[in-house]
């Protein structure tokens, strides 16, 4: 067994290279696991083969290198500089929330920088584009970001539950076990920003609630960020009744991609007819995404475009 000591740079911020709870540490043990990892200050000691303990120290000497370069160490990184890839440089100015293990959850696009700095100046904003643009995930963690600063006492979160239809009478449960399928796209974006036992208590306490569109009506949200997802898919009746639910120091955000509409033909997309009314109205911005904007699988993007071409064709 082969035994050494690697002394870190004290130009190095540990608290920011081990990460939160010393999540760093801990992937980099799951990531070694022929290793024998113990972390401590600014000494790490390794154990291992002559062979692993020198590829090891090769690589954490480019962490370190990374985390003092750009003042941060994420995950991601992590997991590039292991595989021998260029990881990702995450600006800090790009930062809109830590998220679970330190996760760094930041506007990697032009539009999503613009649908942040629009958060901060307007009350009501649109964004609108295509699946995997990462415009429902920015505007949760913009959520997740002001109720932690505490801006708002609350987080409220809302889909049209269209494609259930009239089926959803013969799935098993009650109500909430019938619409969380629907809602579920929500729920792994908040997992990714809130611990979990933390993220338990909010939706127990309803400091965070997600519920189906119906559930609005009547109310008035205030102190609040309001996000509705799926926006294509509300008829004009129920967007009208949704912008109109706002109270004071609420701020909304509603999400759609024209391209997916799932209303029966006859119907008018309620989004596209709010578009077209509050077009000139003062105080609401409006953030369209395109194709560009797609952070999914490299694919995502690749199928979007061949459905657009089909479609034009």
């Amino acid at each position: 067994m082969f035994e050494q000591i690697i002394e870190l740079s004290d130009s190095l911020d540990t608290i920011l290279f081990y990460g939160v709870n010393n999540g760093n540490i801990r992937l980099l043990k799951d990531l070694y696991p022929n290793l024998h990892i113990v972390a401590r200050g600014y000494m790490i000691k390794v154990s291992g083969t002559e062979n692993d303990v020198p590829a090891f120290e090769a690589v954490l000497r480019k962490l370190e290198r990374y985390c003092i370069d750009n003042n941060c160490l994420a995950e991601e990184q992590i997991i590039d500089i292991v595989k021998g890839h260029e990881p990702n440089v995450v600006r800090t100015d790009d930062l809109i929330v830590h998220g679970v293990g330190g996760k760094s959850i930041v506007a990697r696009t032009a539009n999503q920088r613009k649908l942040v700095k629009d958060y901060d100046t307007h009350d009501l904003l649109f964004a609108i584009g295509p699946a995997g643009s990462g415009k429902t995930y920015t505007a949760i963690a913009l959520a997740v970001r002001s109720l932690r600063n505490r801006e708002v006492r609350r987080i409220i979160l809302s889909r049209p539950a269209v494609e259930a239809g009239e089926k959803l009478g013969f799935l098993p449960g009650d109500m909430k076990e019938k619409i969380d399928p629907y809602l579920q796209p929500l729920y792994d974006a908040l997992q990714d920003m809130i611990p979990p036992a933390k993220l338990a208590d909010y939706l127990a306490n309803g400091t965070i609630q997600i519920a189906p569109l119906a559930f609005m009506r009547g109310r008035t949200l205030s102190d609040a960020v309001v996000i509705l997802d799926e926006a294509q898919n509300t008829s004009v009746q129920q967007i009208k009744m949704f912008l109109t639910r706002m109270g004071l120091n609420t701020k909304m955000i509603v999400t759609g991609d024209m391209t997916q509409i799932d209303l029966p033909a006859a119907q008018k997309s309620g989004l596209k007819d709010a578009l077209d009314v509050l077009r000139d109205v003062k105080g609401i911005a409006r953030v369209e995404f395109s194709q560009k904007d797609i952070v999914r699988h490299k694919l995502v993007q690749r199928i979007v475009d061949a459905y657009e071409k089909h479609k034009q064709a």
